[in-house]
């Protein structure tokens, strides 16, 4: 495929929420440069943030190489039972490597070389917190501070959570931001009821994710499995694939996107984050098969 020339109006790319999933941004990415598309302004929520970050900052390569390298030991290493659990996630551990990935620990958003920001949740009042200047780590491990996994991160005087339990997808935040035109590239498509489906023999999955399944299952080791509820793991990602679905559809019926890009990765669960090889290649598929809109909207001619 040639390059195009890409329209003259500020471009913004919103990318969502959406764990292991959220890889396929990078694919997204890689393939919209490919055809000389490059965002002006990109937001993210929750993994999105982290992408999106590191994109601004132009350390995706850095990120997509860890990513890709990814194993279950790996995902495991971030992980820890503390004596007062509120969270499984080891903060302090995880922001010392996003300061590898991303930039160094102290770096203002402001400093970044694209406009950049991200959404996170206030706890205290469900309204949605919009970072547009101060500490860019801060500003991801908000995002990124799914309850239960993560505790949540104090913040002036706050406590936040990850955003997408109320803008998954940051389209809104690429308008305040000066996007005359966004992509978006949403998660959600699809995953309802996922999580209750048993997955084909042989299928990978993240470890974690079996590990709580496989201890919530053993609570009732006689019942029929038709009649066994849920494991701790499917009820929590099941409902935060409801919530996130529904109102990802909602905040795009109000302000949606000039284009819609739907990765076919339902099948993921919420923490493989080690099948990055996989959600890449989908982000640039979907890409592929969203050319003839994206060419459409964004008034590009192709030149060879």
């Amino acid at each position: 495929m040639g390059q195009m020339k890409q329209q003259s109006r500020k471009l913004g790319l919103a990318l969502g929420s959406g764990s292991s999933r959220g890889w396929s941004h990078i694919g997204v990415i890689r393939e919209l440069e490919s055809v000389g598309i490059a965002p002006d302004v990109v937001c993210g929520c929750s993994i999105g943030s982290i992408v999106a970050s590191s994109y601004a900052a132009g350390r995706l390569d850095k990120l997509e190489a860890w990513a890709r390298s990814l194993g279950k030991r790996d995902i495991a290493s971030f992980l820890e039972l503390k004596r007062s659990f509120n969270g499984f996630v080891d903060v302090a551990k995880l922001r010392g490597f996003l300061a590898e990935v991303i930039c160094k620990d102290g770096t203002a958003i402001e400093e970044l070389g694209k406009t950049y920001a991200s959404v996170a949740t206030d706890l205290t009042n469900g309204r949605e917190v919009w970072f547009t200047d101060g500490d860019v780590l801060d500003s991801v491990l908000a995002s990124i501070a799914l309850p239960a996994l993560f505790s949540p991160v104090p913040y002036k005087g706050r406590w936040l959570v990850d955003g997408g339990l109320v803008n998954p997808v940051p389209i809104s935040l690429c308008h305040a931001k000066g996007a005359e035109r966004v992509i978006a590239v949403n998660l959600n498509g699809g995953i309802v009821g996922k999580h209750f489906v048993e997955p084909p023999e042989g299928t990978p999955s993240g470890g974690f994710v079996n590990a709580l399944r496989t201890y919530s299952e053993s609570l009732f080791p006689q019942q029929d499995k038709r009649e066994r509820p849920p494991s701790l793991m499917d009820v929590a990602a099941g409902s935060l694939n409801i919530i996130q679905d529904r109102i990802t559809r909602s905040r795009m019926a109000g302000d949606p996107p000039d284009i819609l890009l739907n990765p076919r990765l339902a099948h993921i669960d919420l923490m493989a984050f080690d099948r990055a090889d996989e959600a890449i290649e989908e982000g640039r598929a979907c890409v592929r098969r969203m050319m003839p809109e994206i060419r459409r909207v964004l008034e590009l001619n192709e030149r060879s």
